[in-house]
């Protein structure tokens, strides 16, 4: 009888062990990995030539702290393009990257043919929203007119996808200051399989963030993530797309 007990005893102790046993080893797992990630961003930021700040990750996401505001863009790109980084942000003051110079050729003129003048007209042009449900609206509403495209297999936006991408940023910066915002990259699937699914659209969500900040946006309030074709929309071209999501 005694013996009876003391192996009923020992069934829950020996569940806790095991418990114990498998915590302890997704800890140090987590951690390995985490100390990876810092070796491998700390040694891309000194080739790069930006051994000044610091780097921390929580998991696969990287924070970026004490780089002067002149650097912390270049910083926050380096640390982005290391394999295996979901997603990175800055901590501090960064110093804005200077839009694009490419512009679209200004609209043909025309010459009046009539010495009268023409009617007035007048337009009524409705005050942005200053809720996140009223500008993610807007920003769903902006992408479904004109998607964030771009070239075949590549992360070089065409020169619509610029265009929308370049939109959407200046709309932004007219939002309220504290909201910020993820771009998320998708992709179809295809013949490079999910390493090179997941690259490409986390290239393209980068090429996006960018953007975005380039025309007005601090990129503390931007971040970015690709998700390869883990997240098929409808299975044809609708699978390649770009989502900005106010967060």
């Amino acid at each position: 009888m005694s013996g009876g007990r003391r192996w009923i005893l020992g069934v829950p102790i020996a569940v806790l062990v095991t418990a114990l046993l498998a915590g302890v080893a997704t800890w140090t797992q987590s951690g390995s990995m985490e100390r990876d990630l810092t070796a491998r961003a700390q040694t891309a930021l000194f080739e790069a030539g930006l051994p000044t700040g610091d780097v921390r990750f929580d998991g696969r996401d990287a924070t970026l702290t004490g780089f002067p505001p002149d650097q912390a863009l270049r910083a926050l790109e380096v640390v982005q393009g290391v394999e295996g980084v979901r997603a990175a942000q800055v901590n501090g003051d960064v110093t804005p990257v200077a839009p694009s110079t490419s512009a679209s050729p200004p609209p043909p003129t025309t010459t009046a043919t009539s010495s009268s003048p023409p009617p007035p007209t007048t337009t009524t042009t409705a005050p942005p929203p200053t809720d996140k449900a009223g500008v993610q609206a807007e920003i769903d509403r902006m992408l479904t007119e004109t998607p964030i495209s771009f070239e075949p297999d590549s992360a070089r936006l065409t020169a619509d996808g610029e265009q929308a991408a370049r939109s959407i940023g200046i709309a932004l910066a007219k939002a309220p200051a504290g909201f910020r915002y993820r771009v998320t990259g998708h992709v179809a699937r295809g013949p490079g399989g999910e390493s090179a699914a997941l690259k490409l659209s986390r290239d393209r969500a980068r090429a996006v963030a960018r953007i975005l900040t380039g025309n007005g946006l601090a990129v503390s309030r931007v971040t970015y993530r690709g998700l390869g074709d883990t997240r098929p929309a409808t299975g044809g071209d609708e699978d390649r797309r770009v989502e900005i999501t106010v967060v």
